[in-house]
């Protein structure tokens, strides 16, 4: 039997890589601005948060109560209500996030933290394509 717990694919063009990681990341205006959203939630309280707070946030969501001020024309600088499903919350945001270690989460304290572990795998990943050419003989100058 084949069980699939679900990745997330990145796919970008790097000749017209976009300034802003969110954009690289997720595929819909809403999911970038939700992600951002809960990284600014998470920063404001020193970058780690309990379960309940991340359950509180996506609740809210849920509810259209979250208020925060975009960065986004055409509402750039204007408080606003966001709302997002509290399921495709966990399931296209918070999970991907953890799984591409943007976000840890730590079964022991039951706390999320934001990570730096995205950054580490992407040089990584560099690595893997750098043997892999290597091993089949091309040796590339760039």
């Amino acid at each position: 039997m084949l069980y699939w717990a679900g990745t997330m694919v990145v796919l970008f063009d790097r000749f017209n890589l976009p300034k802003d990681i969110y954009e690289i990341i997720f595929a819909t205006n809403q999911q970038k601005i939700v992600a951002q959203e809960l990284i600014k939630f998470m920063v404001k309280r020193k970058g780690e948060i309990s379960k309940t707070d991340m359950s509180e946030f996506a609740t809210q969501l849920h509810d259209g109560t979250y208020e925060c001020i975009l960065e986004e024309p055409p509402y750039k600088g204007k408080r606003v209500k966001l709302s997002y499903n509290k399921r495709q919350f966990y399931d296209r945001i918070l999970t991907p996030m953890k799984a591409m270690g943007l976000i840890d989460y730590d079964l022991y304290k039951k706390t999320y933290r934001v990570s730096g572990k995205f950054a580490i795998d992407m040089v990584r990943i560099g690595s893997l394509w750098k043997e892999e050419l290597k091993k089949m003989g091309f040796v590339n100058s760039d």
